[in-house]
Formats: structure tokens, sequence, C-alpha cells
């Protein structure tokens, strides 16, 4: 029954880091280029980020190892600010854009980044899974037709577009 629990253990984990079929990460990635601040202009809806505003991501390298992610966002209705501060590893290569990352523990998921622009200005990132989607720019706001690409290819591989959340962001706002 034990060596039960532990497979089952095992497989869940793995599960959890798993890249979506179909979705590949992005190749030559350079976690240097990566790091700093990212606002979230899209995402699916998800119960640690529902009803949030001017949502943003903060990427630095840890003094032991991987990267320390802090998510950060506006909640209206508790009229205060959130914060979530996290880790996240490479998987395998540093050299391929996934991850994992954890915010509870020792509970991870995939990070997946499936699209960059060679500027590292836009990125495109999934879960585990196609439940877990997001845009992220290095601006608050970005063109149509970046949004209009990003919806094409969330649509392209699956992702549900229909319950896409465009964030609300202020340019001018303290972040």
């Amino acid at each position: 029954m034990r060596l039960y629990g532990m497979v089952l253990v095992l497989l869940l984990a793995s599960a959890c880091t798993s890249v979506p079929e179909g979705i590949e990460p992005v190749q030559s990635f350079k976690v240097d280029r990566y790091l700093g601040k990212w606002y979230e202009i899209a995402r699916l809806d998800h119960r640690f980020e529902r009803g949030l505003s001017r949502v943003t991501a903060d990427y630095e390298m840890r003094e032991a190892g991987g990267i320390r992610v802090i998510n950060r966002g506006y909640s209206a209705e508790e009229n205060a600010w959130e914060q979530a501060e996290g880790k996240a590893y490479f998987v395998a290569d540093p050299n391929i854009a996934h991850l994992k990352v954890s915010f509870f523990g020792p509970f991870y998921g995939s990070y997946i980044v499936f699209e960059l622009d060679d500027d590292y200005q836009y990125a495109f990132i999934s879960g585990p899974s196609r439940e877990y989607l997001w845009l992220l720019a290095r601006a608050p706001n970005v063109s149509e037709e970046l949004k209009t690409h990003f919806v094409t290819v969330a649509e392209e591989k699956g992702f549900d577009v229909d319950s896409l959340i465009f964030v609300e962001q202020h340019s001018n706002a303290e972040y």
C-alpha cells in the first residue's frame, strides 16, 4: 500500500510539471533576459487570481538557486493589494523555457513559455494543462494586433479563448 501511495504521489507530481500535448517550450531561452517585471495582459480565470486587476509578475535570481517569483495584483473588492511569493526552477535544460513553479510548499506546477518575441517584450505561457494560459508583456498595455495574435495562437493550440480575461491595467498607476 505504501508503494502504491508513493507511485501515486510521483505520478501526480510529474503530471503537474508536464507539458500539454501540442505545446512546445521556447528553445534557446535566456533567463537573464526574461528576469524583471512583466504585466499580465490576459489570462484564463483561476481562483488564486479571481477579481484581481493591475497584475504583475516579477522574476529575479535567488541566491540559493532558481528564480524568485513575486505576483502582485489589486483587489477592488478588498481595496488592497495582494501578493504571493514563489520559486521556480528549470525542469531540465535552462535553455528550454519549461520551468516548475511553487507558491505552496512542495507542490509545483508547470510554467511553459511557448511563444516569446526576440526582444523579450511579450510571452505566451501555459501551465500543466490547457486550463492555464497567460499573455505577459513588459508594458501594461499592448497593441490590438498582439492581442489578436495571442487569441489566434491560443485557439489554434486548443485553449478556451472565449473564457479569456483581459486584465485591467493602468499605465499611470503605481505598481
